[in-house]
């Protein structure tokens, strides 16, 4: 037989879900709060793990204390061409920005002869409750695009729960359920893990509740774009184990024999679809702090330091005349405005430490950024000139400032969103739509967008709210299909003039 398998990175629930797990490759914190002080005020969030003289060795322990505390999440949503298309089917180009340049007729649409439906379950996944009083952690491919989700506790009891936030680029997702008293899983510490230690991952594959199976930690801070040969989605710095994850296990329990949880799996690798012998989880260091970013301010806040990069290898360090170190990250170029050029970092530098933690690979540097948000310091190890140095940086946003981020501040675009007023859409006869306001450089003032403009659809997609603007965003950015990253947005400003644009989100 001449095929060949081609090998692949496969979501966990990809098997059951419609969508495939993204990530990101930057995070971060302006600290007027620790995840540990936001999640105890409302019930047990986690305790930073200790490492004993010995570990147990029992697996019983372990699994009797976190199966209560991993949920089954099923998602629904209405198939396509029904719902909120009204039972017609569109043509790409029935957008109304085609009506600006080749005039009106071309959005004839074509009745179905189908009756509009009823969401139909779209995925089934896993989460891990964090508070007793219903925040639950779980993958964002596991809820994107639900109309609806239920979950399921290991009680046979089901609630549905609603997003409070979620984060394409970690593939992280907190939602709520309105229950109390629920049974909580601690949150460990996942730097504390090492190779070789026995771990369980917990969930509900193939939707078989409840189940339990057990591995060691292959390896930390695994890169796997460098393995697989694809373009890096995001952060790539996982937990690698040999514990048996399924479709289904998406959004479940990574635990160490202490009971405590240490990774969300996520994802694995296989020729079939189903685990072939690795798998990979979120590790706890990046988890913490991006649900707790999602709890206050309702997005991640996002540090970057400002550099672009290549991992050392002997023939870089041989080309470039480094002798001093033989592994970090080797700075190829420093961004204007960045929390880097601020701190003195050139093109050359070897950087070995952040925070204490080495950085000798890109997963390594990636998961220390993710660490943090913008305005904390940070003290940064390098080499220049085979010279060891140390520097205090002061972590920046993409705009290359500290401020505080909220739902709906897309940064590179430049504005934040806020309802229309009940007014304004009276007098407008308009039913939804959201208005920018603070307009300042980026991507819609560059498109010639203004303060006070009513965004009513973008790419043939009804907007309602500032996230549904974040979800059509995220969606277009994600996408590698090959088409143009451009936003088409229909609008009306309060003057009543409808105007066209298009936003190039690659410029």
């Amino acid at each position: 037989m001449n095929s060949i398998l081609k090998t692949t990175l496969i979501a966990c629930g990809a098997a059951v879900c419609t969508s495939a797990a993204t990530f990101l490759a930057f995070a971060t914190t302006t600290a007027d709060v620790s995840p540990a002080q936001l999640f105890t005020e409302s019930g047990a969030f986690y305790t930073v793990a200790q490492t004993p003289e010995q570990e147990p060795t029992d697996f019983v322990t372990a699994a009797e204390s976190t199966v209560n505390g991993v949920v089954s999440i099923k998602s629904f949503a209405t198939p396509r061409g029904y719902g909120n298309q009204g039972g017609y089917s569109q043509s790409p180009y029935s957008d109304p920005f085609f009506d600006f340049f080749f005039g009106g007729g071309r959005r004839q649409q074509q009745p179905r002869q189908q009756q509009p439906q009823e969401p139909r379950q779209t995925g089934l996944g896993s989460g891990v409750i964090l508070s007793s009083d219903g925040y639950i952690v779980t993958n964002n491919h596991v809820i994107e695009g639900a109309e609806k989700l239920e979950v399921t506790l290991n009680d046979n009891r089901s609630f549905n729960a609603t997003v409070i936030g979620s984060d394409p680029a970690t593939d992280l997702a907190l939602i709520k359920i309105d229950a109390d008293k629920l049974h909580v899983i601690p949150v460990g510490d996942s730097e504390h893990l090492k190779v070789g230690e026995w771990v369980l991952a917990v969930g509900n594959p193939f939707g078989f509740t409840s189940t339990v199976t057990k591995g060691i930690v292959s390896a930390k801070a695994r890169n796997i774009s460098s393995i697989t040969r694809t373009t890096p989605s995001g952060i790539e710095s996982f937990i690698q184990t040999d514990a048996a994850v399924n479709p289904g296990n998406s959004g479940g329990a990574l635990v160490n024999l202490r009971g405590e949880l240490v990774g969300i799996n996520t994802a694995i690798y296989s020729q079939t679809g189903n685990f072939a012998g690795y798998s990979f989880a979120i590790p706890t260091s990046i988890v913490k702090k991006v649900v707790t970013d999602i709890k206050q301010y309702g997005t991640v806040q996002r540090a970057i330091l400002g550099v672009s990069f290549t991992e050392l290898t002997p023939e870089l360090a041989k080309k470039k005349g480094i002798t001093a170190v033989s592994k970090g990250i080797h700075v190829e170029e420093v961004t204007d405005r960045s929390a880097a050029i601020q701190a003195g970092l050139r093109p050359g530098d070897v950087i070995v430490e952040i925070a204490g933690n080495p950085t000798e690979s890109t997963a390594q540097l990636q998961e220390e950024i993710a660490k943090h948000r913008p305005g904390d310091k940070v003290n940064i190890t390098y080499y220049r000139d085979n010279q060891k140095r140390n520097v205090v940086v002061t972590l920046r946003n993409t705009q290359g400032d500290t401020t505080v981020t909220r739902s709906g501040d897309v940064i590179e675009l430049g504005c934040a969103f806020k309802p229309v007023s009940e007014e304004t859409r009276r007098q407008l006869e308009i039913s939804g739509g959201v208005q920018v306001t603070g307009l300042k450089e980026g991507k819609f003032q560059k498109a010639g967008i203004k303060d006070g403009f009513i965004i009513l659809d973008i790419n043939n997609s009804r907007v309602t709210s500032a996230d549904d603007v974040e979800k059509i965003y995220n969606a277009i950015m994600r996408d590698d299909s090959g088409y143009d990253k451009v936003m088409f947005i229909t609008g009306i400003y309060p003057t009543g003039r409808k105007v066209y644009y298009a936003v190039d989100l690659a410029e």
